[in-house]
């Protein structure tokens, strides 16, 4: 059974989370991960003429710092297998340059038991935590955790990391200016 406690800044940003369109951030971020949660900045991913998803950055005061606690959120425009997700994932991990195949194959399967598939619509939001794992939340219920803290910096660095496939992105999820 699950207890749930009410607090002045719990009721604030309940409703602040009504007037906003990502509703499922307010539900999932635990106070005592993300103190003072903010978007560091957002953006939105598209392929060719496809919009693919809108994502935001959040972090304590708007500032994000790769060894402190963020999430990030994920809301898709289109649907998507969990497993596509997952082969995607795997692909911007393994351009890294990472070779050992043993270890890959690992990643994979546990990738490939992690994501849902989702709807247009769906928010899926990550969340690094301060114990260095990462949890899973779609539409602000938790689907599950990766526990491997080098796969759980990959995953992440897929859009926050210096050599992601996407630098325009990153540049607007971390507030980067031109």
């Amino acid at each position: 059974m699950r207890h749930f406690f009410v607090t002045k800044s719990s009721i604030a940003f309940f409703i602040a989370s009504l007037l906003s369109p990502w509703t499922a951030f307010a539900s999932v971020i635990d106070e005592s991960i993300l103190n003072d949660a903010s978007i560091v900045g957002q953006s939105r991913l598209t392929v060719l003429l496809w919009d693919i998803y809108d994502a935001r950055l959040y972090a304590k005061n708007g500032i994000y710092h790769p060894e402190k606690p963020f999430a990030l959120s994920l809301r898709y425009l289109r649907d998507f297998e969990g497993k596509d997700i997952a082969e995607r994932s795997i692909q911007e991990i393994k351009a890294k340059g990472l070779s050992d195949l043993s270890t890959f194959d690992t990643w994979r399967k546990s990738l490939l038991k992690l994501f849902p598939d989702v709807s247009e619509g769906d928010e899926i939001i990550g969340v690094y935590g301060p114990d260095k794992r990462s949890l899973f939340y779609l539409n602000g219920n938790m689907f599950g955790s990766i526990d491997d803290v080098e796969l759980g910096r990959l995953f992440f660095d897929i859009w926050l990391g210096d050599d992601t496939s996407e630098p325009r992105l990153r540049r607007e999820l971390l507030g980067i200016d031109d």
